[in-house]
Order: structure tokens, then sequence, then C-alpha cells
């Protein structure tokens, strides 16, 4: 799975913002500011991954076990999946 195109991630005085680009900005209206751990999250799913793969990255990139990074991720995609910006 991954993120929709048509979304850039810009660092705006030190936020991570999500914009949506071109015709995606016609139906999604918005934009999303991400966490440092959303904003990572954000650059894992914008390549067609797993969410055991992402586990992995993100119990490697933080100090956070098995269980607890699932649970997270599981709660970043269930936000992506309401908001329609990822491809499964």
């Amino acid at each position: 799975m991954k993120i929709k195109n048509g979304f850039a991630k810009r660092n705006i005085a030190g936020s991570d913002i999500v914009v949506p680009l071109g015709r995606t900005a016609k139906e999604f209206n918005g934009m999303i500011t991400l966490n440092e751990t959303g904003s990572f999250l954000w650059d894992c799913f914008t390549k067609d991954i797993t969410v055991d793969e992402a586990v992995t990255l993100l119990t490697a990139e933080y100090d956070v076990d098995a269980d607890r990074a699932r649970a997270d991720i599981e709660k970043f995609l269930k936000l992506l999946r309401d908001n329609r910006l990822i491809e499964e």
C-alpha cells in the first residue's frame, strides 16, 4: 500500500505539512500537519510497502517495540484511509 500521488510534504517554519497538488486539490481541500513520527511514516508510505515492513522501519528508527509500532501504524493508516489518501 502507498500514499496516492498528488500530495507533497513540505517543511514550513519547522513543521511538516502535506498539501494537495493540481487536480488533487479539488478532491482534498486542506492540509495535513504531521508530527515527527507521522512525517516518518508518510515518507515510508510514499513507497509501496506492507505494514510489516513499516513496523520494521519504525522500530529501527525509534525506541519502540513492535506491538506499539504496529498499533501506531494502524492508527496512522486509518486516518489515511478515512481521508482516501492511500492506495491498497
